[in-house]
Formats: structure tokens, sequence, C-alpha cells
């Protein structure tokens, strides 16, 4: 019986030049962005030293400044998450339901709701903080039309991917005995849409809290306020104060919406 030379290979030969490909344009950029990066050694290789320095300039952290300022900046700063999330369900959810091609046939209906839901994302929270502040003036109003209009691309697009997620079987079963619009959307889509919808809102919830609190750094209001105008006059223990707020709340904030969506979902 002739014993046969083939002998297994886990890739062929096009998909490891293929990987060889990847592998060398990888490298290619890496090395590319680390010239094209201006990075000064003498700071790079200081920065072990400073990061020592300023731990020590903010020990003993200032308990003493919390009561005074950075307890009502924090309560702003939740507000603002709060509320620049229910603000975003206003425009989100028609958007959502725009979008989903099981509501909606149109496809012009769909390109008209992408678009806005695509701006919304390709924009980051500082930036609209920026664009709202030259609008309405520092405050907690442009630090929640930032979070808002932030949040719609990510509320709307979630949200219309559950839509067209659903069963249909009990959606036509209501359009064929002639229920009207809104009966349809209340008996057929939303029980099934129902836990994605909180899922989605309280997952937004918790990463507007995070994005809250450094808007204030460019004057939207909250505690980055407070951490912004500590660092300028380089109070280093209020700052530490400030930062372990900031990780407190974000800490407690992960801890609610978990107990929540096991409660709700």
């Amino acid at each position: 019986m002739q014993q046969s030379d083939q002998h297994w290979q886990r890739f062929s030969v096009k998909q490891k030049l293929s990987r060889f490909t990847v592998y060398l344009l990888f490298v290619m950029a890496l090395v590319v962005s680390m010239r094209s990066v201006e990075i000064i050694p003498e700071f790079f290789f200081d920065a072990p030293e400073q990061m020592m320095d300023l731990l020590n300039r903010m020990w003993p952290i200032d308990i003493a400044f919390y009561p005074l300022t950075v307890h009502a900046a924090i309560i702003e700063t939740l507000n603002i998450a709060t509320l620049g999330t229910l603000v975003t369900l206003i425009f989100s959810i028609p958007l959502a339901l725009i979008n989903a091609s099981n509501v909606v046939a149109s496809p012009w209906a769909h390109w008209f709701a992408r678009f806005f839901l695509v701006s919304s994302r390709s924009v980051n929270s500082l930036v609209w903080a920026l664009l709202f502040v030259a609008i309405f003036g520092p405050g907690v109003l442009a630090g929640v039309l930032a979070i808002a209009f932030r949040s719609i691309g990510f509320v709307g697009k979630l949200l219309a991917e559950a839509l067209e997620e659903i069963d249909m079987g009990t959606v036509e079963a209501l359009r064929a005995t002639g229920a009207p619009w809104g009966a349809v959307m209340l008996k057929g889509y939303w029980p099934q849409v129902k836990p994605a919808f909180f899922s989605i809102v309280l997952f937004r919830w918790d990463i507007n809290v995070r994005e809250s609190a450094v808007l204030g750094l460019v004057g939207a209001g909250g505690i980055g306020v407070v951490l912004n105008d500590s660092m300028n006059l380089f109070q280093w223990q209020q700052v530490a104060t400030s930062l372990l707020a900031i990780f407190a709340v974000v800490i407690m904030a992960e801890i609610v919406v978990v107990k929540i969506r096991q409660k709700m979902i």
C-alpha cells in the first residue's frame, strides 16, 4: 500500500500571504505613527518621577473640600447625565422608528434617519460641549445638550436594530385585523423591544455619567469645572478629592445600573 506524501496545513499559501501582508501593514503603520508623533525622550523617561511627585502633592486628600464644592458639583454632574439621557429619547425614538426597515419601508426615510444618527455619533461629546458653550454660554444647559446630541446616534442605532430583530408574527396578525398604527406599536413592537430598550437606556445613562464628569473642562458644568479650577490653581489635594469623588460616582452608577437591569429586565 503506497503511503501518501500529503500533510495537513492549517493555512493555505494564499491565507499565509494574506496574514503576512496584514502583519506587515500593521508594523509599517506602527513605525510611521511612532516617527510622526513627536515624543521628547527626556520627558518620556522622566514621566515616572513626575508621576510620583504629583501623587505626593495629592496626599493627604483634602476631605474638607468635598462638602464645600465637590458634593454640589457631583449632583450637578448626575443631573446633566440624567437630563441629557431623557432629552436623547425625544429625538432617538422617532429616528429609530424611521430607521427600522420593518417599521418604515421607505429607503429615503432610512437615509434621512441614518444621516442624523451617524452625525450624532461622529462628534465627540467634548466637541458638542464646545459648540453649545459658544451658543448658550457656559453652564448646565450646554452640558445637557452635549450629552443629548452625543447619545442620539447611540440609542437610535441600537434601538433600530432591536426593532428589526423582533418576531413579526404578532405585528402582522394585528395588521391583518385592521388595528391602527398606535395599537400595532404598543401591542406588537413594544412588548418585544421593551427589554432591549431599557437595557440600552440604562447603559447609555451609565456612559453619560462618565462623560458628564469631564464636560466641565470646557465650561459645560459639573464636577469638571471644579476639577479644572483646582488644577489651574495647583491645588493638587483638592484635585485628588475631585478625582476620588468621580471614581466613587462612576462605581455607584455601575452598581445601580446592574441592580436596575436585574429587577426590570
